[in-house]
Parts: structure tokens; C-alpha cells; sequence
């Protein structure tokens, strides 16, 4: 069951600059920075009441967050749903008709479960899931 929006992610050029935009003009202070070798991007977080906005700078140009902003610019990139129980949600989903990118949920580097729907289910719009309860 989906609980609330955990995060939308937010694909940028530079997560430094834009740091200086949701830090410093915008007042939200951010938790943390770091460089993922996993998805070849670096993330930043900058948590408000009951969700985050997240950052997301490709450090590969082949990886997704390159790709979408060379064809789309930056922007929003995904809206990340939590929901109780990942896999439970993974095979609801798919049982709806709904493609998966991901038919099991990996764990991020900072140990968050996680997996994507196919934005061609969901008019457009990567979804990810996260699990609200870690293990």
C-alpha cells in the first residue's frame, strides 16, 4: 500500500549549484551529499516535512539521469512513493498490468530498499518505490 510521497528527484548538471538554490535562496537545509558508484550519479537530500526533495547529478553520460537530462533537460525526474512492503507492491503492480524495471527491489548504498516502475504504465512518469520500514 502506498503510504505518502517519500521523495520527488530532481535531475541537475550540478548538484553543488543547485545545492546553492534549495540551501541557500530557497532556506532548505540539506542532510546529506554523496557520490553513488551504483547508479553513477551524485546525490544530494533536502528533507522538508514528511518528504524530500532530491537532488540527482549524472557523473556518467550513459547513465539514466544523463540521458534524461540531454533529452528533456533538468527537472523532475521521478516521484518516489514509500509503501509498506516493496515486493508485496512489486507484485500488485505488475499483477495490474503494470511494467517494472525493476522486478525485485535493490538496496541503495545508503540501505534503502528500493525498485522502478516503467514510466510507459504510468503515463509518463518514473515512479520509484521505497520501502518505509528497513529490515
Amino acid at each position: 500500500m502506498i503510504r505518502k510521497v517519500e521523495h520527488i528527484g530532481v535531475a541537475v548538471r550540478d548538484a553543488e549549484k543547485s545545492a546553492h538554490i534549495f540551501r541557500d535562496l530557497l532556506g532548505i537545509p540539506m542532510d546529506r551529499m554523496y557520490a553513488s558508484d551504483a547508479i553513477k550519479t551524485k546525490i544530494a537530500f533536502f528533507p522538508l516535512e514528511g518528504s524530500t526533495i532530491e537532488l540527482v547529478q549524472p557523473m556518467d553520460p550513459a547513465s539514466p539521469a544523463a540521458k534524461f537530462i540531454e533529452k528533456r533537460g533538468e527537472g523532475i525526474h521521478h516521484i518516489c512513493l514509500g509503501v509498506d512492503d516493496i515486493e508485496a507492491s512489486l507484485r500488485e503492480f505488475e499483477a495490474k498490468g503494470i511494467q517494472l524495471l525493476d522486478k525485485t527491489a535493490r538496496k541503495t548504498q545508503d540501505g534503502r530498499l528500493v525498485a522502478f516502475l516503467n514510466p510507459k504504465s504510468t503515463n509518463g512518469v518514473l515512479i520509484e518505490l521505497e520501502q518505509l520500514h528497513k529490515e
